[in-house]
């Protein structure tokens, strides 16, 4: 009966609705056309207990928050193998840790994907996906045990002579499935921590706003910690972090020296104010004393000791006076010296920015920076075999900018150029300031040709934006040389090869390129 077209089942099914003596409804067509046509119909997709189901299920971990959004995904498609995928990961969040199945039921293929052909894996195939997966697992941490287990149960079933491909279909889905899991959370992780690092940075900005070094670097860590993150950028933080913490803990220390000694001289002082005023007291009281038996003295004979004794006070008192007077003028002098102390620390905090990594206007590299910087990158091109390019670049027309708009537009010209130079540039790439209007950029892993056409890029896009000052647009030019620093160059002569090449290209008429 199956082969029966639609049309003649239908009027069979009518018929036998008549002579069944049965009420039309759905319910009853459905049935017989069913028993007619000796199949059976799909049934309506349940979509409103299903999203009652939807409300309670938990939602807490990220993991339970990302299953919740396949559920609802899969009832408003009406998606019924989704919807298993869904259930059975609540199910795998479900599992013990350790838990000894060897495998986990992953998510079913989607609607008409292709089922894996059965074959073998090549060794070198299987060797390889081993190791990729060995290399994955030191970037989720410990806290999935689950994902690891299933790792080591992966890497040695690949290891295994001639392994199925029909049985590494399923593994590597269930391996995958909750590694998508594991990542998640890491990656959370990683949020939650830049997020509690910009709040230090930031508590740092508060409370140094007196100090305008320490806020410009607490300033540059809150941009050198913006997402996305690269080691050369967690490289730059820490370094930022570690000028930051000896300069904090150099001005602390002093700061409470000079407080203690202040504080002690005050004591002193106080002390000695103290004793004067004793003495002064004792003092006029001998002379009053003095003063009233002489009154009452009615021979020579008793007025010569009261005249020695009044003679003695007094000269006890001027020899005190000038000793206490010699001592505060010693106390004045210490003191005097120690607000000159405290002055000077701020003086020192003020041009330690010239002892640091970066330059306090642009906030690149300053030389210390620069050298640090070369160095780590060299012997990294060595170690890879790789090029390395330095970039010397000036600015055109710097002194008509300054002459004309004045020297803070000139500053902010300076600050516009590394702004747009650091956007445009690739991460790893490094700018420093060389020196007034001259920019060193150091290039990893790029030969001549590219660096030469990276500092063309970077003039095309200053071309793109131009600096505003008191609304009027002024455009920024550079003329730079490039130079690939050679096995056995050192970088101060490969930079002095790209000073070369940028004085070339000023006398070529500026705002150019030149290789050297």
């Amino acid at each position: 009966m199956a082969d029966r077209p639609p049309s003649e089942i239908a009027r069979e099914t009518l018929k036998q609705l008549a002579a069944r003596r049965l009420a039309p409804t759905p319910d009853n067509y459905q049935a017989l056309y069913e028993e007619i046509a000796g199949t059976r119909m799909a049934g309506a997709f349940p979509e409103g207990p299903l999203r009652h189901i939807l409300r309670v299920l938990p939602g807490q971990t990220p993991a339970q928050r990302r299953l919740l959004g396949q559920f609802e995904a899969a009832i408003d498609q009406g998606d019924w193998s989704q919807l298993q995928g869904v259930l059975v990961g609540y199910a795998n969040l479900g599992l013990h840790s350790g838990s000894t199945a060897p495998v986990e039921v992953a998510p079913p293929p989607a609607p008409g994907a292709a089922a894996a052909s059965p074959g073998i894996l090549p060794d070198d195939m299987a060797e390889q996906l081993a190791r990729l997966i060995e290399n994955t697992l030191p970037g989720l941490g410990e806290d999935d045990a689950r994902v690891h287990e299933l790792a080591a149960q992966l890497t040695q079933f690949l290891r295994q002579p001639a392994p199925p491909v029909s049985t590494l279909v399923l593994m590597l889905n269930n391996f995958s499935y909750r590694l998508s899991f594991a990542t998640e959370d890491q990656a959370s992780i990683r949020a939650g921590l830049l997020a509690l690092l910009r709040m230090v940075f930031e508590n740092i900005a508060v409370l140094s706003q007196d100090d305008q070094w320490l806020q410009g670097q607490a300033e540059a860590l809150m941009a050198a910690s913006a997402p996305p993150l690269t080691l050369r950028r967690l490289d730059d933080v820490q370094r930022r972090l570690k000028d930051v913490i000896f300069k904090q803990n150099e001005a602390r220390e002093r700061s409470v020296q000079a407080q203690q000694q202040m504080k002690d001289l005050l004591a002193t002082f106080i002390e000695r104010l103290a004793q004067i005023t004793a003495s002064s007291s004792t003092y006029h009281e001998k002379m009053e004393r003095c003063a009233e038996q002489i009154g009452r003295a009615t021979s020579l004979d008793q007025i010569t000791p009261l005249l020695e004794e009044v003679m003695g006070a007094t000269r006890a008192m001027a020899l005190d006076t000038r000793l206490t007077r010699d001592e505060l003028q010693n106390l004045r002098e210490r003191s005097e010296a120690r607000h000159a102390e405290i002055a000077k620390l701020q003086e020192e905090l003020d041009r330690a920015s010239a002892q640091a990594r970066h330059d306090p206007l642009t906030g690149s590299l300053n030389r210390k920076g620069l050298d640090e910087a070369l160095e780590r990158e060299v012997a990294r091109a060595l170690r890879n075999d790789a090029p390395l390019c330095v970039a010397l670049l000036d600015v055109d027309n710097f002194k008509a900018i300054n002459d004309r708009l004045g020297h803070t537009a000139g500053d902010e010209a300076l600050k516009h150029l590394a702004g747009v130079t650091r956007e445009v540039m690739r991460p790893q790439d490094q700018l420093a300031r060389y020196g007034g209007e001259e920019f060193v950029i150091v290039l990893p892993d790029t030969a001549l040709a590219q660096g030469v056409e990276a500092m063309a890029r970077l003039q095309r896009e200053l071309t793109t934006r131009y600096f505003l000052k008191d609304q009027e647009k002024v455009l920024i030019t550079f003329s730079a040389g490039v130079a690939q620093v050679a096995p056995q160059e050192t970088t101060a002569d490969a930079i002095r090869r790209a000073d070369q090449g940028m004085y070339l290209a000023k006398r070529s008429g500026k705002n150019r390129v030149m290789a050297a």
